[in-house]
């Protein structure tokens, strides 16, 4: 690397020094010159790094070693965001900064492991601040030609084909990179070519280790996940972000999680997030779509003082079908932010995000940033994209910034925007048929949600995540 002359002491990584005794295959961070990289990042890789010491599994396999030279490496150029930074200008992250960050055990201890919910209808994977727990899995009902585990129990062969498509990603920001060195193992699905899996496969992420309000100290885990799905292959995912130890702990999720999708095939994403009222949740999506593939994706998040969701879609041939929906739902001091981004570089793409959030106190606040990007070889795409907030309460916040970047000329795209409180002709209407004002406004709040959680596949799961938050806005103040 041309900038390595100018390190002083030099920041070696260990595989361009064979001179070096590898431990586990353990990178170690070296001073940097402050004009480089932020100290305080390095100081935090340096302990994700160090916590895998007191590992006892064996050493991590060769893709997910890979992962974190490329990541402690990307590193050297990041620093932590602030508000003079365009993608954290309306996202506060400071305050994570100033706690004391400390991974999350190694593995957790199962006799304290929560109790979790279980659909018996649905094959399942449980994860455990990014460990992944066969114990509390069961993957009985899936068809044998699909693998769902740990990397670290792939077959060989497997092991071999994630290692060209992991993390081929430049654009990660500085929390993507602290996942690839902190991820304790990655949880993969692969679907081979032809295999359609009718019975969807649910991801549970449970963030189980947290500390009191009062604490300075604050647990951080690196769960991330890979999706492969081969050429005609088929497969619904549900992954659920859950908080295992009280309601109100404090701890940072900071996931990943890949979706490689080949020509012709199909995933049906539904992401809930429902972390603790206190938890940082930053997360990463990232898709790569081939030729005539389909990537359905319904989000909501309810939990977390800081919710982040970045989202990257790739299109990597033509005649792809991109759907994008997600409700958001911010509190007192809770934070909800989507950046999303879609860029499209072949012919006859379709897209269309919907991007729907209630705000129910002044203190609450909604972030939306979403990018289109059209560029010139991708003639007749068909885009549409639009954002409505509802803000219950004066002083409420929402930052939107729907966008379009065309480069193409024979395309149709569209985007919209629209912020307000309840409108009064939609409440006259109901009192005009003898409804009460309380009753219509219960009725417009809730159904302004469910235009995102009527779109969830799975019936049982759209119940269970409307009465969740039904419940929550009963708990907010914002329905009766």
């Amino acid at each position: 690397m041309a900038c390595c002359s100018s390190i002083s002491p030099a920041f070696l990584h260990l595989r361009q020094n064979p001179a070096i005794k590898r431990s586990k295959s353990r990178t170690r961070f070296q001073p940097i010159s402050s004009s480089l990289s932020d100290p305080f990042v390095l100081r935090l890789a340096e302990t994700l790094e160090d916590s895998f010491s007191s590992d006892p599994s064996p050493s991590p396999s060769l893709p997910l070693q890979k992962l974190r030279e490329t990541s402690s490496l990307s590193l050297l150029s990041k620093s932590w965001p602030s508000s003079k930074d365009e993608p954290f200008r309306f996202t506060d992250t400071s305050f994570l900064k100033s706690s004391q960050i400390l991974p999350t055990s190694l593995p957790p201890s199962l006799s304290s492991s929560p109790s979790l919910p279980t659909d018996t209808h649905l094959p399942f994977l449980t994860l455990l601040d990014g460990h992944v727990i066969t114990s509390l899995s069961n993957l009985s009902p899936l068809p044998s030609p699909v693998f769902v585990g740990p990397l670290s129990n792939a077959p060989s062969h497997l092991s071999t084909l994630l290692l060209d498509v992991l993390s081929q990603f430049p654009d990660g920001d500085l929390f993507w990179d602290l996942n690839g060195v902190g991820a304790p193992d990655i949880a993969v699905v692969y679907v081979p070519a032809g295999c359609r899996v009718e019975t969807p496969l649910h991801l549970r992420f449970c963030s189980w280790e947290g500390t009191d309000s009062e604490s300075k100290l604050l647990p951080v885990s690196n769960p991330r996940a890979l999706v492969l799905v081969e050429e005609g292959g088929e497969i619904g995912i549900i992954e659920e972000y859950l908080g295992g130890d009280g309601e109100d702990k404090c701890y940072w999720a900071n996931s990943v999680t890949e979706f490689v999708i080949r020509d012709g095939a199909t995933v049906r994403h539904s992401y809930i997030q429902r972390q603790s009222s206190n938890a940082s949740h930053i997360k990463w999506t990232f898709v790569q779509q081939g030729s005539s593939s389909t990537y359905e994706l319904v989000e909501t998040s309810t939990g977390g003082k800081l919710s982040r969701h970045n989202l990257h879609i790739q299109q990597l041939g033509s005649d792809t079908v991109t759907e994008l929906s997600t409700f958001h739902l911010s509190g007192s001091n809770q934070t909800q932010d989507l950046h999303s981004r879609l860029v499209l570089d072949h012919p006859r793409g379709y897209s269309r995000q919907l991007h729907k959030c209630i705000v129910t106190h002044s203190s609450g606040h909604a972030v939306f940033d979403g990018n289109v990007q059209v560029n010139r070889l991708a003639q007749q795409t068909d885009a549409g994209q639009l954002t409505r907030s509802l803000l219950m309460v004066p002083r409420a916040t929402v930052n939107v910034k729907p966008n379009l970047q065309i480069i193409a000329d024979d395309v149709k795209c569209s985007h919209g925007a629209a912020i307000s409180d309840l409108e009064e002709d939609q409440l006259f209407y109901f009192r005009a048929r003898g409804i009460d004002l309380q009753t219509a406004r219960n009725a417009l709040i809730f159904s302004f949600g469910a235009e995102v959680t009527d779109r969830l596949p799975y019936e049982p799961l759209r119940k269970s995540v409307q009465s969740h938050l039904r419940d929550l806005l009963a708990a907010k103040g914002a329905i009766q």
